[in-house]
């Protein structure tokens, strides 16, 4: 797994800056497995793609993730945490990924990919949503294409069954009116927030450095985290 600079790690953000989540999540693994193709990255089964950016935050900001939400109820704000290493760690034994086509009423299916969703991104009714999504997965291409609603509920059930980590939920509960409820932890869009952060910060200390030196931006990223804090502090004294 590669490790980015901080001059990578602005160019990652200058490319997804206008691109969609889906895009995202893709060109965060692209950047740090250069031997692994788009396309390839693409195909992976969400689970594994959730796993490899949970990793990837581990790794760069740490286990620890905090978060907040509001109670659908009072109104009430709530702070939560969570270990990341908990979907990091959480792959099939072996780090393998579920091979083994889902059958339903004597059809196979595979698990739903990035590349999947994106085909499906445009459809605004979820019912037709999830019938292009089982079409999109199905293996026995010669199979009708007609799915009942039970069908739809025990496809998409075998599915997160065989790929649990493709959507994390997470149940919270209000300190204030003791309401429950459940939330989807969109991995993609916290770690993008946390890269944004760090871009922003680094060209915020190149303005400043720049302004005060004449020093060029690759000039500037390539001195050491610790030297560039130390130009801060006199600049800025």
């Amino acid at each position: 797994m590669r490790t980015l600079s901080d001059a990578d790690l602005l160019d990652l953000w200058e490319q997804g800056v206008r691109r969609h989540p889906l895009d995202r999540a893709l060109l965060i693994l692209a950047a740090v497995l250069p031997d692994v193709s788009y396309d390839d990255l693409a195909d992976w089964p969400l689970g594994r793609r959730n796993r490899g950016l949970a990793a990837l935050r581990c790794r760069w900001f740490g286990a620890n993730l905090q978060g907040w939400s509001a109670c659908p109820r009072c109104g009430a704000e709530l702070e939560y945490g969570m270990d990341y290493r908990v979907l990091a760690d959480s792959g099939p034994e072996g780090g393998m990924d579920y091979a083994e086509p889902i059958v339903v009423n004597g059809r196979r299916f595979r698990l739903p990919t990035s590349r999947d969703l994106a085909a499906i991104l445009q459809e605004a009714d979820l019912h037709r949503a999830s019938m292009r999504l089982v079409d999109h997965c199905l293996l026995d291409a010669s199979a009708p294409h007609t799915w009942s609603d039970a069908e739809l509920e025990e496809i998409g059930e075998r599915m997160a069954l065989a790929d649990p980590q493709a959507e994390t939920r997470l149940t919270l509960h209000c300190p204030e009116c003791a309401h429950a409820w459940g939330e989807t932890l969109d991995i993609t869009s916290f770690l993008w927030t946390e890269i944004e952060g760090c871009a922003r910060r680094l060209l915020f200390e190149i303005h400043v450095l720049a302004s005060a030196y004449g020093w060029t931006e690759a000039e500037i990223l390539s001195l050491s985290p610790h030297r560039r804090a130390c130009y801060l502090e006199m600049v800025q004294a």
